[in-house]
């Protein structure tokens, strides 16, 4: 018997990196997952064959989050197909690196849509459907240390991020009298497709690892089981914090 048993998740962007892992975990311990993707249909496949070769259950959605008919969309169909919503895991992101001089409207829009835009709706379309099934529902934004350090070259994502902290602060106020919890994880370096660009530059490499206490990535796996606890009934009193996972980057580097 899982914690999950009965349960149903979503988790947008589960097709790789964090996604894929938060995926993972939530259905050994029972849930049926809801594999959201974008473009990857292949890699979603995968995701849902190894949550099946271990005798779990879920099922395959293509949704671009940062479409707002899209995003009704993926939660309209989770709950024709299963009537129910526990869980919403809002992981999609996406990040443009440029000079704050040379951002276009383009790049920024699609940032924003992606990281911010699409953790507003799925969360909204996902609260209404917990709502009218009195559902206690969770809902787990995956943030970045980003909300709270500032990253050069990357400003829409930073801009994104500490909007999805401040998003996750304000809407657990409303949400608290339905019994729905909202929390975000931000998460520091993590072994994920995003990083591959620091990962291959052995001296951007070497400068991360020397402001990372623990002196290493995180592994999406450390991320996926954060989730896991963040959506059982051992955090029914955890609502509007930010849970940072990054082997103590924030301290070192005097952001918190």
């Amino acid at each position: 018997m899982g914690q999950f048993d009965g349960k149903v998740a979503i988790v947008t962007g589960a097709d790789s990196g964090i996604g894929r892992a938060i995926a993972l975990q939530l259905a050994a311990d029972g849930a049926t997952v809801v594999i959201n993707y974008a473009h990857a249909r292949d890699k979603a496949q995968e995701v849902l064959q190894l949550i099946q070769q271990k005798q779990g259950r879920g099922i395959v959605i293509q949704a671009d989050v940062s479409q707002y008919q899209q995003a009704m969309g993926l939660i309209a169909q989770t709950v024709e197909q299963f009537n129910r919503l526990d869980i919403m895991v809002n992981n999609a992101g996406m990040e443009m690196h440029s000079p704050f001089l040379d951002v276009t409207e383009e790049q920024f829009d699609r940032v924003v849509s992606v990281d911010l835009k699409g953790a507003f709706f799925c969360a909204q379309a996902a609260a209404r459907e917990m709502i009218k099934r009195k559902t206690p529902g969770r809902i787990i934004n995956i943030s970045s240390v980003h909300e709270d350090i500032p990253m050069p070259q990357n400003v829409p994502y930073c801009c994104a991020k500490g909007g999805m902290r401040m998003l996750t602060r304000t809407i657990c106020l409303e949400l608290a009298p339905n019994n729905i919890t909202v929390n975000n994880i931000a998460p520091g370096a993590v072994h994920t497709p995003i990083d591959a660009d620091v990962e291959a530059d052995p001296e951007k490499m070497a400068a991360l690892l020397k402001e990372i206490p623990l002196n290493r990535m995180g592994q999406p796996e450390e991320i996926g089981k954060l989730a896991a606890y963040l959506a059982s009934d051992a955090a029914a009193y955890i609502t509007g914090s930010t849970y940072i996972i990054d082997g103590g980057l924030s301290v070192n580097t005097g952001a918190l």
